[in-house]
C-alpha cells in the first residue's frame, strides 16, 4: 500500500510533481459534480480551492471504488448491472483484505467502463487512483465516460461534456472515381512552358583560331 512505500526521489519525484501540477481543480470538481448528478451520490466539494487539498479530497472520495461503481452502475443496462452483494463489496476489518477489495472494485469499474465504450487509451490504471500516482488520468477516464454516456439512447443526465465527434463517411460512384483519375494533381508537377532558355552553367567554351 502507499502507506508503506518510500517517498519518491530523483527523476521519479520530478515526474510525479509534473503530473501533480497538471491536475486541474475545475476539471476535478466537474467530474465529482457529474458523478453526483448521475449516481445520486452526495459529495460536498464547496470551499476547496487549493490544488493539494482538492487532490487529497478527490483521492479519498474515489479510492475505495464504491462511488465509481455506483456511477457506472447508474449508466448500465439492467442485464449489465453490478452485483453489490458480491464479496468485493463486503466490508472487512482486516486491512490487507480491505485493500484487495477496494482495488477489485476499481477494477470492476474499469472493466465496465471499457465494455461501455470508453477506449483503452482513456482508461486509468488501478494504481493511478489507489496509489495516487496519476489523478489527472482518473479525471480523463471519468470525462471520457461522460462523453460516451451522452451518446447512448435514453441518457437523461446533464450534458456537460463536449459532444463526441461522429463519423462522416463519404461514398463515391464508380463514375466519380473514374473522373478523378483523369485529373493530374499539381503534386505531380508540370512542364508547361519549360525550356532551357537563359540557362548558363559553368564557364563558356571559347573556340580560338
Amino acid at each position: 500500500m502507499a502507506t508503506y512505500r518510500a517517498a519518491k526521489s530523483g527523476l521519479a519525484r520530478e515526474s510525479q510533481e509534473k503530473i501533480n501540477r497538471s491536475f486541474d481543480i475545475d476539471e476535478a470538481k466537474k467530474c465529482l459534480k457529474w458523478i453526483c448528478s448521475t449516481s445520486g451520490e452526495t459529495i460536498e466539494i464547496n470551499g476547496i480551492e487549493e490544488r493539494d487539498k482538492m487532490m487529497t479530497f478527490f483521492h479519498t472520495t474515489l479510492k475505495d471504488g464504491m462511488v465509481l461503481c455506483r456511477l457506472i452502475d447508474a449508466l448500465l443496462l439492467p442485464q449489465d448491472k453490478i452485483d453489490f452483494n458480491a464479496k468485493s463489496f463486503q466490508e472487512t476489518k482486516l486491512p490487507a483484505f480491505q485493500s484487495a477489495r477496494e482495488r477489485e472494485r476499481i477494477g470492476i469499474f474499469l472493466n465496465k467502463a471499457k465494455a461501455y465504450g470508453v477506449s483503452e487509451a482513456n482508461i486509468f490504471q488501478t494504481d493511478n487512483l489507489y496509489e495516487r500516482t496519476n489523478l489527472v488520468q482518473v479525471c480523463n477516464t471519468i470525462r471520457a465516460l461522460g462523453i460516451e454516456a451522452q451518446t447512448k439512447p435514453g441518457y437523461s443526465g446533464e450534458m456537460i461534456w463536449p459532444k463526441k465527434s461522429e463519423e462522416n463517411r463519404r461514398t463515391f460512384t464508380e463514375d466519380q472515381l473514374k473522373a478523378g483519375q483523369q485529373i493530374i494533381s499539381l503534386q505531380y508537377g508540370t512542364n508547361k512552358g519549360a525550356s532551357q532558355a537563359g540557362m548558363n552553367f559553368g564557364k563558356q567554351r571559347k573556340i580560338l583560331d
